[in-house]
Order: structure tokens, then sequence, then C-alpha cells
């Protein structure tokens, strides 16, 4: 337990002068602070190596405080354990969270032939190379009337009273909710997608540029948590999950010929090639384009 702090403390300082030095070069704007020293009750984490702790069954015991706890077991582990962390989350709830070695690989899919470019929209969350469109439930957007009366709820408490905890919990547990629906959601879609395309390439976007354009609305589509979901999902069941830079042209670019109309507009969505004649949708030819330029993650 004590190693993990020193390696936190280590790891809080490396960031901060690999900013300084980015910073410098011009790589970056955004500014890591210094650690700082934290009080108890903000510690939401507390992780052990291979000793200070047994388990049996669903029972955890802890050495250091001579305790144990019962856990909700969902599914069996496979291989030696190396670390385990036990998280605590806004609404109070708590999570063990498992590091093994030597686990049993998991069984592949079988191979379906085809492949699929994928690419990200803000009205239509992914458009695939072969036609397909997915719209996302913007599972935020359906909570705002919640949202809104839990704040205010919370407003109208007085500071640090117990209404006030009661009222912070509930809003962090609308919040959770929110959250978990829409992760559910994304594995459900990437699940779908893997069983479907042996090779998924995807686009790599300015996330945080597009957070000042679009605002709230990126946050609640959520393209980079989908994106690690999907690279997990890949990688699991032996799928090939592939990339496209981030300044790789693949919206004006023709996927038949490879002509660059420079005249697309972002209002043009359907146009034809001035040079082969072949009508495009805007979103279906720039998967296309991330298909091709897709390079494999390893």
């Amino acid at each position: 337990m004590i190693q993990q702090v020193a390696r936190r403390i280590d790891f809080g300082y490396q960031r901060f002068f690999d900013n300084i030095e980015a910073r410098r070069l011009g790589k970056t704007t955004r500014k890591v602070g210094r650690p700082k020293i934290k009080p108890n009750h903000k510690y939401k984490s507390i992780t052990f190596t291979q000793a200070g702790y047994e388990i049996e069954g669903n029972r955890l015991s802890i050495n250091c405080i001579d305790k144990s706890f019962t856990f909700w077991k969902h599914r069996e582990w496979t291989g030696t354990i190396k670390t385990l962390t036990i998280k605590r989350d806004n609404v109070g709830d708590y999570y063990l969270h498992l590091v093994c070695e030597d686990c049993e690989p998991s069984e592949k899919l079988p191979l379906t032939g085809n492949e699929a470019g994928a690419d990200f929209g803000c009205k239509t969350f992914l458009t695939l190379s072969d036609g397909m469109k997915i719209t996302s439930p913007q599972f935020y957007k359906e909570s705002l009337n919640a949202l809104r009366s839990a704040n205010k709820a919370l407003s109208r408490k007085e500071y640090l009273s117990n209404g006030w905890f009661r009222a912070k919990r509930h809003l962090a547990r609308l919040h959770k909710k929110i959250a978990e629906r829409r992760r559910d959601w994304f594995f459900k879609l990437a699940l779908r997608l893997v069983r479907r395309y042996d090779k998924i390439a995807i686009e790599t976007l300015n996330l945080e540029g597009m957070k000042k354009r679009w605002g709230r609305k990126v946050s609640d589509i959520a393209f980079g948590e989908f994106s690690l979901i999907l690279e997990w999902t890949c990688a699991k069941y032996g799928k090939v999950f592939a990339k496209a830079g981030q300044w790789e042209p693949t919206t004006k670019p023709c996927s038949d010929c490879g002509y660059d109309n420079k005249e697309l507009t972002l209002d043009d969505r359907e146009w034809t090639c001035p040079s082969c004649s072949t009508s495009h949708d805007r979103d279906i030819n720039a998967a296309k384009n991330i298909l091709q330029a897709g390079v494999p993650v390893s």
C-alpha cells in the first residue's frame, strides 16, 4: 500500500515536469499543477499489491484494519492477482478492480470477411462505410429535467447540512445513472459491430476543439469513451481495430477516384464528384476514406 502511494506521488511529479517541458516546446497549452497533499475525505481509491489482503469466495479481508467485507462477485477471474484496487465513487459505492496475470484468453469470434470505416458525427453518432447509420440516444439530454430539479434542490439546502449532503448524493446518483446507461449502450454497440466486422477503422478527433464549438453535446455523445471501448472489444475478440490520423483528409476526397472537392462545405450533405460523376453521401464517403486510411492499432 505504501509502495502505491510513493508511485502515485512519483507519477504526479512526472506529469508536472513533463507538462512544463511540453508547454515550453509549444506542444500544449494545458497546464498541469504541482501535486498537493489531499485531505482524507478526498481519497477515493487505495491499491494493494500481492500482500495486505485476502480473498475467499466473495469475502475480502484487509489486514491493516482487521476487517472483512462481502462483495458481489459477478464473475470468476482467472490467473494470478497482481494488484487489487478499492475505489469509491461520488455516490458512496465501493468497487473492486483486479489486475491479473496469465489470464485465460477469451474465445475469438468467427471471421465474417467484412470491413468497415466509421465516421463520427453530432447528428448521426456513427456512419459506417456500408451505409449503416446509428443515432446516439443522448442520455444526458434525456435527463436534463431531472438534473435541473436536483440542482435546484441542492442549491436550496444549507451548505454542509444533512439535507445538503442528501441532495448532493441524489445529484451524484443521477449523474452515475446517466454514465452507466451510456456505457452499457457503448458496450452493446461495440459487441454488435465486432460480431459483424473483422476490421473497424475510426478517425482520430480533436475532442477538446469540438467541445469548444459544440459544447455539451460532444460530452454527451462521448466519442472518446466509445473509441476506448471499441478498441478493447476488438482486442478481446481477435478483430482488427484501426485509426486514421487526425490530419488525414477524409471528408473532401472522393472515395472512388481521389478527387479533392475543395468547394465542399458543412451544409453539403450530398455531392457529386466532378471527376468520376459518383454521387456521395458526405458521411458515407468519409467513412470509406477512413477505412482506406486506417492504420491498425497494435
